[in-house]
């Protein structure tokens, strides 16, 4: 039997293949975790056409993909509002779809959101490089973003899925997208909040700061206010180097406020894992679905948690995100 398949009409912007957990245990080689920005719409995604919830899927930006499929599938759309249609008939998000071959699915652009989400019964087959499938395109690792004509495989699924209910996600367990472009981020102090004057870390969490138009998967971007610094930043040795925000280079932690000069770049998926700047704050992981449906020109704004509410929210992110958590349509 052929394997299946679908076709890439229009590739969308930057549409990549990514998958959980990304791309574990390489840090140190310079290969970043990758995966997928928002986990929550992400997993919710594969549960809904009975795939682990962990398995390929395809991660969209802004602007979906047009995609054709070569043999009968079930697909869900989650996250980013693009404002699905098969066959040019709208189809409602967060809810599982049977697609016959020959069918094409096509995506908009983000109306709320920034990321929406494909998963398709089977999963993404595509190669597995170093560990994963998670594609971090800008160095081409696991492969790029997708491109008209290709062809992506699909993973042996269940044909039974073809002639089950429909299945959908409740809302009162989606994420809640911001409706006023402002997001609040649960984040942490440190590892090198000392760095930072005692004004400046209060400040930082009390204060609006716009995502910057050169955000990407690789850093958060931030505009807003001047930081000033402790004594330590001003009067270092030379080895730290000359600007408050320099320190001699350490492992930046997923998720640090990297200082960079004046401005505070969130590292995310795609970041460097060590550099030669300070990282005053850390967002929490269970708040990283949040920054990935942030748009250009969105407001962030800090509310600082410790490590036990970051434990808390992350197994709560867990469990919304676990088999069983779909019901009928």
């Amino acid at each position: 039997m052929s394997q299946r398949s679908i076709s890439v009409v229009k590739p969308g912007l930057e549409t990549t293949v990514q998958e959980l957990p990304g791309r574990i245990g390489f840090l140190e080689q310079g290969f970043p975790v990758s995966g997928p920005f928002d986990a929550w719409s992400f997993r919710q995604a594969n549960l809904l056409v009975g795939n682990d919830r962990d398995a390929a899927a395809l991660e969209c930006q802004f602007l979906g993909p047009t995609l054709r499929f070569d043999s009968n599938a079930v697909v869900a759309v989650t996250g980013a509002d693009m404002r699905p249609t098969l066959d040019g008939v709208p189809v409602a998000m967060w809810s599982s779809h049977v697609v016959r071959a020959g069918q094409v699915l096509a995506l908009g652009p983000a109306y709320s959101g920034a990321r929406a989400y494909v998963a398709i019964s089977g999963g993404v087959d595509s190669p597995v490089v170093l560990g994963s499938r998670a594609v971090f395109h800008m160095a081409g690792v696991g492969g790029r973003a997708l491109l008209a004509e290709q062809v992506l495989p699909l993973g042996a699924a269940d044909p039974a899925r073809l002639d089950a209910p429909a299945l959908t996600i409740p809302p009162a367990l989606r994420p809640g997208f911001a409706t006023d472009r402002r997001w609040d981020i649960e984040a942490l102090a440190g590892p090198n909040d000392d760095w930072l004057s005692p004004e400046a870390v209060e400040m930082f969490f009390s204060s609006d700061w716009a995502v910057q138009a050169k955000s990407n998967r690789t850093g958060i971007r931030l505009t807003g206010p001047e930081f000033s610094f402790a004594h330590r930043a001003i009067h270092k040795n030379s080895d730290h180097g000359q600007e408050p925000s320099n320190i001699i280079d350490h492992g930046y932690p997923l998720g640090a406020v990297n200082l960079a000069g004046q401005t505070p770049i969130i590292l995310v998926n795609d970041a460097p894992s060590t550099g030669g700047f300070i990282n005053p704050f850390t967002v929490a992981s269970a708040a990283f679905w949040k920054l990935a449906q942030a748009k250009p020109g969105d407001i962030l704004r800090f509310r600082r948690i410790d490590r036990a509410e970051a434990g808390r929210l992350r197994a709560e992110l867990g469990r919304v995100t676990s088999p069983g958590v779909t019901a009928l349509a």
